[in-house]
């Protein structure tokens, strides 16, 4: 098996980075996945939209394809509507949704999301907020941001602002949605998300 490797810069406050290896299996050819983008705003249109945007121009720069956008207001059946459809589509794999994830009264992207997971992917949250502290200190404890299997497909709901956005798609969702990385990545196991216990 060929292992190259490349140092991932993430940046963390003004001139701090943090170096960590990703290692890529140059045996295994990139697998190109269908990914849904969902922005959840009261106040954003497709002109403004920019953390919707900046995760539609990352994915397909990694390679990926953006097969729907959409932009919904901040209301818990809409999110859960539109997401619905999406995980019943087998063709789509990813679900990436951004805003809607704070605290305040109209923050229920979580709500929305919580009764169609399968199971949750408790680990993201936990390294997104730990890579958000050292950029925004203790503000991190109002982000939650969440991901998990819905009906074989893979839900991430990220904070609205395209600085979260970035980091989440830069630092953590790009590298496990790389069937190449090693020693272990999410894409690998997406034709086994449907499995049931017998």
């Amino acid at each position: 098996m060929a292992l190259g490797s490349y140092i991932l810069l993430c940046r963390h406050g003004v001139g701090k980075l943090a170096m960590s290896e990703v290692t890529l299996d140059s045996a295994r050819e990139f697998l190109s996945l269908n990914i849904a983008v969902l922005t959840v705003s009261d106040t954003r249109n497709e002109d403004t939209d920019s953390s919707g945007k900046l995760l539609q121009t990352r994915l397909g720069e990694s390679g990926h394809r953006c097969v729907e956008k959409r932009i919904v207001a901040d209301d818990v059946y809409q999110i859960r509507a539109v997401v619905s459809g999406w995980i019943a589509d087998p063709q789509i794999q990813v679900v990436l949704i951004t805003g809607g994830s704070g605290v305040t009264g109209r923050d229920g992207t979580p709500e929305a999301l919580m009764p169609l997971l399968d199971k949750t992917i408790d680990g993201f949250g936990e390294l997104f907020r730990s890579l958000s502290y050292p950029q925004i200190k203790t503000s991190t404890v109002q982000s939650r941001a969440l991901a998990g299997v819905a009906n074989g497909s893979y839900l991430f709901c990220l904070p609205g602002s395209s600085g979260a956005c970035a980091l989440a798609w830069d630092a953590i969702i790009r590298h496990q949605l790389d069937y190449r990385t090693r020693p272990c990545n999410l894409a690998e196991l997406i034709p086994r998300l449907s499995e049931k216990i017998t």
